[in-house]
């Protein structure tokens, strides 16, 4: 099960009921650290892929591979999931981005990052917010691939014009294939002889507390280098935070309408709304730190920029989209089921 929902000891329930408060106090940490001390902070960097991969490993790990067909045999789930994050908000970010065509830098950062729909926080998130987390969870492998495939054609269509941006595949397959392919290959063969192995069933209980940790680790890891350069180049990002903004108040509504279409009950339908509305900044980071010299500082701050404003967005989602999407009243509840 997800590892926010068990919970072996006491101490480690106490630690998975506090994940976001934990977050944030990263958060905050990076954020002093890399102002008062940026040149310590800018020596996290070098972390960034191996600790992301290290969360991947932690969170696949978690991942009931062998339940999967169960997990993905929700089929107006999973369409309205895939309606939402690959052509819906592909739409949308489409629209929003286009003030942002004379800065190119900044235009590829938000397209990195919004174009790609998070796999890892979204699990705590969605669960918080009264969704069907186990149904996200399930459906991680999909959206990676998904992913994987389709962002490289959603950026050649909206980048088309932009000759001042050049982006080469290989950083993109290489990223991908150490935060992604090798993580999830090793949890996949780690849950494969967890059955037979006392010793590997140990491995998998030692590792389900470290989720938390490492997502926390993670925020240091990326928002601490580049907090810098985002104060710094705050008036150049201040067109791009307007439009993580609007993404924030309008990616909800397209999750929501998805899930009406595909006549999702009220748990699911959460899950696709804050799957829809919830970015894979982290992963991503890597990907712009692997752009051309010129624009790399500028597009890795427009992608740290989107994480502090998901963070706080999401605070609100926890509380709006239960009450929003869509509150069920006891008398008519099996028929909006």
């Amino acid at each position: 099960m997800p590892f926010f929902v068990l919970g072996g000891a006491m101490n480690r329930d106490t630690l998975e009921q506090n994940q976001i408060a934990i977050y944030f106090v990263a958060v905050i940490a990076a954020v002093i650290g890399g102002l008062l001390i940026p040149s310590a902070a800018q020596g996290l960097s070098t972390l960034v892929t191996p600790t992301i991969a290290v969360l991947m490993y932690a969170m696949f790990l978690q991942i009931p591979f062998l339940d999967l067909r169960e997990g993905l045999s929700n089929r107006r789930f999973i369409s309205a999931l895939l309606i939402a994050n690959f052509v819906l908000i592909p739409l949308l970010v489409w629209v929003i981005t286009r003030g942002l065509l004379d800065h190119p830098a900044i235009l590829v950062g938000a397209l990195l990052v919004l174009l790609t729909p998070c796999i890892d926080y979204v699990v705590v998130f969605t669960h918080l917010g009264k969704g069907d987390s186990r149904a996200i969870l399930s459906a991680t492998p999909v959206l990676l691939l998904l992913q994987l495939i389709l962002l490289p054609v959603y950026l050649a269509l909206m980048l088309g014009g932009q000759s001042e941006v050049v982006i080469s595949i290989g950083p993109f397959v290489e990223a991908f294939f150490l935060l992604i392919v090798v993580p999830l290959f090793l949890a996949i063969a780690t849950a494969a002889t967890a059955k037979g192995s006392k010793i590997v069933a140990g491995w998998n209980t030692a590792w389900a507390w470290l989720p938390v940790p490492a997502m926390a680790a993670v925020l240091i890891v990326v928002v601490g280098p580049q907090i810098s350069s985002v104060v710094r180049d705050i008036d150049q990002l201040a067109p791009v935070i307007l439009t993580y903004i609007g993404f924030m108040i309008l990616a909800p509504v397209v999750g929501a309408l998805a899930s009406r279409a595909c006549k999702l009950p009220a748990t699911t339908a959460r899950a696709v709304t804050f799957s829809s509305s919830t970015r894979n900044s982290l992963v991503v980071l890597p990907l712009a730190l692997a752009l051309p010299e010129d624009i790399r500082g500028l597009a890795a701050a427009a992608v740290i920029t989107q994480t502090l404003v998901e963070l706080v967005g999401e605070l609100i989602y926890i509380r709006a989209i239960p009450a929003l999407v869509w509150r069920e009243k006891p008398r008519v509840a099996s028929t909006m089921s």
